[in-house]
């Protein structure tokens, strides 16, 4: 609800506009995120942190890891001080590859914090502690960022791409950790990647045309309306018609001086 949240707000509190086409692609990002929840896969089944602490020592995602960790001090101490104040796409990128470590951070807490009410020593094992650093550090980051981002776009820009790259990122996260998508069926498969591009269409319905004054009432004069195209004329034709202010007759020779 991200996106159509953030799309209403903004056109009712910060008088931002949100018109026809935006609305659609607000119904479709709920549309293809049913989609995407109806066929989503389920989670491995890890209940303790020591099966937690074998899947984050797996080799596939600490190479994962370290390119995403790569990733975002390139953008950190590179492109964003270069270009974060003009290319959107800076920040939130960092916010979504720091949403990879967020979210794998919740779920391992959500392990600690079970095994905590089944009277296991959770507080003892080392690795709950790392998740909570890790948590902290990285929704910290997100925040941080992700208020640059609003401080300098509109906020119903910056919500539905956020969404878009968050959303890529956990799935790519979840695939390679947690294997949830390993017993998936080809019906589930196409399921979510079609729930996934609805998202992203609905997106850019929201993104693209948020300029553009359409609605239900003026729908038929925007299609019926089209402006023809501007002819372009060269300086000879603009010479001619400003040396000729009265009508001369066709067969008249037309005669003009250039000076230097």
């Amino acid at each position: 609800f991200s996106v159509p949240c953030s799309a209403i707000l903004s056109s009712y509190l910060l008088g931002e506009r949100l018109n026809l086409l935006g609305k659609l692609g607000c119904l479709l990002s709920l549309v293809g995120s049913t989609v995407m929840v109806i066929h989503a896969p389920e989670d491995e089944e890890v209940t303790t942190l020591e099966e937690m602490t074998s899947k984050l020592k797996e080799p596939g995602f600490l190479a994962y890891a370290a390119i995403l960790l790569a990733l975002c001090f390139l953008l950190i101490f590179y492109l964003a001080p270069r270009f974060g104040q003009s290319n959107i796409l800076v920040y939130l990128t960092i916010c979504s590859v720091i949403g990879a470590f967020s979210v794998s951070s919740v779920k391992g807490l959500g392990i600690a914090i079970k095994g905590f009410f089944a009277g296991q020593p959770v507080l003892q094992h080392p690795l709950t502690w790392i998740l909570v650093i890790t948590l902290v550090a990285s929704i910290t980051t997100q925040i941080n960022y992700l208020n640059k981002s609003l401080d300098i776009f509109n906020t119903s820009l910056v919500f539905p791409i956020y969404y878009v790259l968050f959303t890529t990122i956990v799935i790519t996260t979840s695939i390679i950790l947690f294997k949830e998508w390993v017993t998936m069926t080809v019906v589930d498969i196409i399921g979510t990647v079609c729930g996934f591009l609805t998202i992203i269409l609905g997106v850019f319905l929201l993104h693209a045309f948020k300029d553009m004054d359409v609605s239900l009432g003026n729908l038929p004069q925007v299609l019926q309306n089209e402006e023809p195209a501007p002819v372009t004329r060269d300086d000879k034709n603009i010479l001619i018609e400003v040396d000729n202010s009265s009508i001369a007759p066709e067969d008249k020779p037309k005669v003009f001086m250039l000076c230097t």
